[in-house]
């Protein structure tokens, strides 16, 4: 296996996650009601589901931490597939499209009028205690109540449709201008909007510690790790880090530079991805005089909430 193998990556692009699923036996079914044009629900016996993405080009397990590419997807199905043997399964579907119909999108949209997202944010309720996107931040994400609560004054949580939650990212003028969702089931963001940083300080002014992450969550469970330091601003990029972003880390580490004890933190993902974050992260630090530190989670190709996780994991077996 290489990734410069032109047939390997033929069959990514050409093979749609969605047709396999459908044609696999046994067959997957198509939840039309809970499903968005950009993620795709099919479920199976036993409560199985699976969430196809980014055009059927990536799929994840909501139930898990399972996700990848259609050549991941196969072998998840298929465990004892080597990766030549699946390559043979996805000859034959490359080029054949899902059969749901593509009313999805239309309905969509028709249902979905252009309304600012700062607006949609507003409409939406603050996270309450007890409520069912309490519980999945609680028991299936184990953040705790400390954290959960100190998002409140920040306006950073809100609750969204079928228990999903909603993260705000911000500009400087503290104006909403991207919403990242996360949920039982769902993994996705509202359309159109601008990633800046997802943000979470108990610091009034300048932060004397600044630590990055890629998702809200990961920004949130390292936080609850910490116990939400004082010093510390704890955001996180959504991921890709545009020009939008990089603009607002680079103003943050400039009215960092030159406070005594001041730090740059990246608590990007364990994975090769996150290494280059990390690196990115690093060279904005030095760009600014702000001295550097990799926070990289102690679980091999993790983040930090899967620390979060087995933390807690710990405590239930001690």
């Amino acid at each position: 296996m290489t990734s410069h193998d032109p047939e390997v990556e033929q069959l990514r692009t050409t093979v749609n996650c969605a047709a396999l699923l459908e044609r696999l036996p046994p067959p997957w079914r198509f939840d039309r009601r809970q499903s968005t044009p950009h993620c795709l629900k099919y479920r199976r016996e036993k409560g199985e589901i699976l969430i196809v993405s980014h055009q059927g080009r990536g799929w994840w397990d909501p139930r898990s931490d399972a996700k990848g590419d259609v050549f991941d997807l196969v072998q998840h199905l298929s465990p004892g597939l080597n990766f030549g043997q699946a390559r043979k399964v996805l000859r034959e579907f490359a080029g054949i499209g899902p059969s749901f119909p593509e009313a999805i999108r239309a309905r969509h949209e028709k249902a979905s009028p252009d309304i600012p997202i700062a607006e949609k944010w507003a409409k939406r309720r603050r996270l309450k205690r007890g409520s069912s996107v309490w519980k999945y931040l609680s028991e299936v994400r184990h953040l705790p109540a400390s954290v959960l609560q100190a998002g409140g004054p920040a306006d950073i949580l809100r609750e969204g449709p079928y228990g999903s939650a909603w993260f705000a990212h911000r500009d400087a003028s503290r104006r909403v201008t991207h919403v990242e969702i996360r949920g039982p089931d769902y993994r996705g963001a509202l359309k159109d909007g601008a990633k800046i940083l997802f943000r979470l300080s108990l610091a009034t002014g300048t932060p004397a510690r600044f630590v990055l992450a890629e998702a809200p969550i990961d920004a949130l469970s390292l936080a609850a790790i910490e116990g939400i330091r004082a010093d510390t601003l704890y955001a996180a990029t959504g991921g890709g880090m545009g020009p939008a972003t990089i603009e607002a880390i680079a103003r943050i580490l400039a009215e960092m530079a030159g406070t005594p004890g001041a730090i740059f933190c990246s608590a990007a993902d364990a994975n090769p991805a996150g290494e280059r974050y990390a690196l990115r992260h690093q060279e904005l630090a030095a760009c600014a005089g702000v001295p550097f530190e990799r926070l990289a989670p102690p679980i091999e190709q993790g983040d930090w909430n899967e620390v979060l996780k087995h933390q807690a994991r710990q405590r239930t077996t001690s």
